[in-house]
């Protein structure tokens, strides 16, 4: 069986698996780490959402074969590291504003905003309205407005 090797959370690991499973089941049948959950597994509902090398991905979309040694896969697991806190910023964001409810969903909407408020940063600018809108990672209970506020509030922190 093929070993893949690449960087998890902030430590170097290498896992047996085939080339053509995805990194989803990777990551949380062979290595334990289930904070990226499973929805569809076709990156529509991007409740896996994760970061590859700061930006945002879903791995249910990519075969372990995609990772190579040099690439970084950070899940809501390792995002506190990011930081050297107990919590993210925007974690402590999304606690006091009282996002969650069923919660599901909240570990890819957090990985989405924190990539998200990284871009605009990385542009030079604050984020706005408009690029909460182009965050596409679906809520079935619709806590949008908290979700939208949250990201505003735990970009202030970043």
């Amino acid at each position: 069986m093929p070993s893949h090797t690449f960087k998890l959370n902030g430590e170097r690991i290498t896992v047996e698996a085939e080339d053509d499973v995805r990194l989803l089941w990777v990551l949380r049948d062979l290595l334990g780490v289930t904070g990226p959950k499973y929805g569809c597994g076709l990156g529509v509902c991007q409740s896996c959402t994760s970061h590859i090398n700061g930006k945002a991905f879903n791995p249910c979309s990519v075969p372990v074969s995609k990772i190579g040694t040099d690439d970084e896969v950070t899940t809501i697991e390792g995002l506190p590291g990011t930081v050297g806190k107990e919590l993210h910023p925007m974690q402590e964001a999304w606690l006091e504003l009282d996002v969650s409810q069923c919660g599901y969903c909240q570990p890819g909407q957090i990985m989405a905003a924190v990539a998200k408020v990284r871009q605009a940063a990385d542009a030079g600018r604050e984020i706005s309205d408009g690029d909460l809108d182009e965050i596409r990672n679906i809520c079935r209970c619709g806590t949008y407005t908290r979700i939208r506020e949250a990201i505003k509030a735990g970009a202030k922190r970043m």
